[in-house]
């Protein structure tokens, strides 16, 4: 009898287990494959820069710190021309959008069923996916922390986490044909019911499309100001590096950072503007920081560069 009862707890325990390490491991391919694309460029930019800053382990670390920068993490970069620590905290969204993508197709493809086997279960999709990213990231999080551009591993580990659940989340709903029915048990009585009414769902979509109107906005007026000021922005992206892979470095930077400049043009656009530095704002009416602080920064890229090279 103990054994009749025990076989068909065995066999159902058996596929739920073996969900949990198939999504398990594809959390840690998407990891991999992200660091991987990292590495391969970061490698690539070092290997081709004429005066390299430190060796082939300055440069792995560089692409942990980058990976790590990518989900969100603050670094500070201890070797700095003054000698004070500068805190790095601006994340280019585009970096964030490769990690984002490849933990979300982990979590979709993971919830596909196979033949003659039962439909996984969400949960443990979504657990089993987030803790094999975790896995990966947690040995880096404290090897980078040791290195020139460091992050703290508490924070790095948070963050990881945070983002694995939201994409492996999205990515679970994709496989379930997004649909929009009942929330969630968990949720709240009133958020479920405010959720249920067709007018918060017509208030989220219209959210929703006036915020991808105003980046759009943005993005064209960063576009025409790039256009309209095309000599200075030529001259500033030369003056900050004079060989070519360092130029492509800056180069790809910028274009990490398009997205950002979207959301820059956006609140430029609407009037509050956006920071610059310590204390600096950049607005339509023009720039407005502290004097010691205006010809540093507020002021326009002039010949500087050259001077200082010669």
């Amino acid at each position: 009898m103990t054994d009749q009862s025990t076989r068909p707890q065995t066999a159902r325990a058996r596929p739920g287990a073996s969900c949990a390490a198939a999504a398990c491991v594809r959390g840690v391919v998407a990891a991999g494959l992200g660091l991987g694309a990292l590495t391969v460029l970061v490698t690539v930019l070092w290997i081709s820069s004429p005066y390299p800053d430190g060796g082939s382990g300055t440069a792995l670390r560089t692409a942990g710190a980058l990976w790590l920068l990518a989900h969100g993490t603050d670094l500070v970069r201890s070797d700095t021309l003054s000698g004070t620590p500068a805190p790095m905290g601006l994340a280019p969204l585009l970096l964030l959008a490769l990690p984002a993508w490849l933990v979300h197709r982990a979590a979709r493809d993971a919830l596909e069923p196979a033949e003659g086997h039962p439909e996984p279960a969400v949960p443990l999709v979504v657990g089993g996916v987030v803790a094999g990213y975790v896995l990966v990231g947690t040995p880096l999080a404290f090897w980078v922390a040791r290195g020139q551009l460091a992050a703290d591993p508490v924070e790095a580990l948070a963050h990881l986490a945070l983002l694995a659940s939201a994409a492996a989340l999205l990515g679970a709903w994709a496989a379930r044909g997004r649909p929009l029915g009942p929330a969630p048990a968990w949720l709240p009585r009133r958020v479920r019911v405010a959720l249920a009414r067709s007018r918060s769902a017509v208030v989220l979509r219209s959210a929703a499309e006036a915020t991808l109107v105003l980046v759009g906005g943005g993005a064209v007026l960063v576009l025409t100001s790039l256009v309209w000021h095309g000599g200075a922005a030529r001259e500033a992206f030369l003056g900050l590096a004079g060989d070519w892979s360092g130029r492509a470095a800056v180069g790809l930077l910028a274009l990490a950072l398009l997205p950002n400049a979207a959301v820059w043009g956006a609140a430029y656009g609407l009037g509050p503007g956006f920071a610059l530095g310590a204390g600096a704002t950049a607005t339509p009416s023009g720039c407005r920081a502290p004097r010691p602080f205006r010809t540093s920064r507020c002021s326009p890229p002039s010949r500087a560069p050259d001077r200082a090279a010669r």
